[in-house]
């Protein structure tokens, strides 16, 4: 344990800074992961300190990963309109990638990231025999657990679209991972090289395929989507509290500690967003 000291460790955040990756045209492509390699950092960092407690005198009295200044990233995630959503569904279907299709719109409906809809988004999650008219939403980042309403009181479906696609794909399948690969065997995809961090670069690049096919933006991701999403509800208007509902947030920063979030509210705010989009001139795909 010695030879880890402030040096190495700087040396270390340096080279996993950058990851590079060769493109559909074998070019290499570099980018910056620095979220990542921050959240690793501070966990190295967590784990020095548990370790030395627990085996006094046998690690270093200094914490090599402490006081590293880690920054920030600055770069903001661009965010995708509803014209963009539409036009990357209509491409990803047209390349037989259905699953890209239905994943971006829930992404764009229930503000999910990729963890959530790819690794987690289980068939027995949507419309349970236990709970017909709902899916259970999991948030991988926050560990929280919320049912979304698919339903209003009058018996009309808030999410037609997006529940026609799900229904298509849950009329075939007993169990397992909602979304999977549009081909052969239909695996995951993501891939797993650790059991509790799943890999989304195959997907990612299938993502930017569809984009330039599309013609659209080349700095639109998949996370485009979901911020598409959040724009959409300052756009239509919703409250504080039917924005956290939407986004199933609890953080004091939107609105003091403790809000009670309810289905109403999730309801309302859905067809808010619903009524802005016919308002712009954006109707039902």
């Amino acid at each position: 344990m010695t030879a880890i000291d402030t040096a190495l460790v700087d040396d270390l955040y340096e080279k996993l800074l950058i990851l590079r990756t060769t493109d559909a045209d074998g070019n290499v492509v570099e980018r910056q992961r620095r979220t990542t390699v921050n959240h690793a950092m501070k966990s190295c960092h967590r784990a020095w300190k548990v370790c030395a407690r627990r085996n006094p005198g046998k690690l270093p009295p200094v914490n090599p990963f402490a006081q590293m200044s880690l920054q920030s990233s600055d770069r903001e995630t661009p965010t995708a309109t509803y014209d963009e959503l539409v036009a990357f569904r209509v491409k990803a279907i047209e390349l037989g990638l259905p699953s890209l299709a239905t994943a971006a719109l829930i992404g764009w409906e229930w503000l999910q990231r990729e963890t959530d809809i790819f690794a987690a988004f289980d068939v027995s999650h949507y419309r349970s025999k236990q709970h017909p008219n709902m899916v259970r939403v999991i948030d991988e980042k926050t560990k929280r657990k919320s049912w979304i309403p698919l339903i209003d009181d009058e018996g009309a479906p808030l999410y037609p679209e997006l529940m026609a696609e799900l229904d298509g794909i849950k009329r075939d399948r007993i169990g397992g991972l909602m979304l999977r690969r549009d081909w052969g065997n239909r695996g995951p995809w993501p891939t797993w090289p650790k059991p509790d961090q799943p890999d989304f670069t195959h997907m990612s690049r299938k993502v930017k395929e569809v984009i330039k096919a599309a013609g659209l933006r080349d700095e639109l991701s998949f996370a485009s989507f979901r911020h598409g999403g959040f724009t959409e509800t300052g756009d239509a208007e919703l409250t504080d509290r039917e924005i956290m509902a939407q986004g199933r947030h609890t953080t004091p920063k939107v609105l003091p500690r403790y809000v009670k979030r309810t289905t109403k509210q999730i309801i309302t705010g859905t067809k808010k967003r619903r009524a802005s989009r016919t308002k712009d001139g954006h109707l039902s795909e």
